[in-house]
């Protein structure tokens, strides 16, 4: 499936400083180009400093104000640093997506207890500490608000065969979203998460090119996978400074694969 090109929604977004972690490859890489488009200026994180670097190429190009910053999501030093470097280059911060996930597949009495630790180290904790981090920051600066967008998934609410870890650490996420969205709605910052599907990227696309793969896509009630630029509409929707009136939901955008 080929990536709809980018479009800012109408959606405008000028000078607006957005924090996305895990910008080196698949959703974050997508979700950098789109609020850039939008008129953002964009923090890109990540571990990978190659790829960091050619995407912060990629967007100077087009005349994007970007800055890129070593981020490993499972360290509270590394997310502090994070922060305090955005603030200390960009002044602000009113958009964070806690992008960074990761799985490591496994019956719950193979996993050991390092791997279980890293899925909800990475999916859930740095949600927690990513999102406090910068709460901190939009709440102590008195006014105009905020977003925080959690990327969950449909695992959040189905549980998937080999990935009970996963779905639990992605089902807390979710739980998480409506409670910050609840603590926090007085000062203005709302807190929503998007949920998806199954959706072709570097990450998973060797497999559904397999006899496996292709047979689990034939399971699905529209026999297709969705593409990153599927979730453009929603990403801009929550990041609008018009969205204050959505808050600690949940959107599962998924074409019915979690039926």
């Amino acid at each position: 499936m080929t990536a709809r090109p980018l479009t800012s929604g109408h959606v405008d977004l000028s000078g607006k400083v957005a924090l996305i972690t895990g910008t080196t490859s698949g959703f974050g890489d997508r979700f950098a180009r789109i609020f850039a488009h939008a008129g953002a200026k964009v923090v890109l994180t990540g571990r990978r400093k190659d790829r960091l670097e050619s995407l912060e190429e990629d967007l100077r190009a087009v005349g994007a104000e970007t800055f890129s910053l070593a981020l490993d999501v499972t360290e509270a030093a590394s997310i502090d640093a994070c922060v305090a470097d955005t603030l200390g280059h960009f002044g602000q911060i009113d958009i964070l997506v806690n992008n960074a996930g990761m799985n490591v597949e496994g019956k719950v009495v193979d996993l050991s207890v390092e791997q279980v630790d890293q899925i909800f180290d990475t999916n859930l904790r740095s949600v927690y500490l990513m999102s406090q981090a910068v709460g901190r920051h939009l709440i102590s600066r008195g006014g105009g608000g905020g977003r925080i967008i959690n990327i969950a998934s449909m695992g959040a609410y189905k549980v998937l065969p080999g990935l009970a870890a996963y779905c639990a650490s992605k089902a807390g996420v979710v739980a998480l979203t409506k409670g910050l969205a609840r603590e926090w709605a007085r000062f203005d910052i709302t807190v929503n998460a998007i949920c998806p599907g199954y959706i072709e990227t570097e990450i998973n696309s060797d497999w559904f090119k397999t006899e496996g793969g292709q047979a689990q896509i034939k399971s699905f009630p529209k026999r297709r996978l969705g593409d990153v630029s599927d979730l453009d509409r929603a990403l801009l929707m929550l990041a609008a400074p018009d969205s204050h009136f959505i808050n600690g939901t949940a959107i599962q955008i998924d074409d019915l694969q979690g039926l």
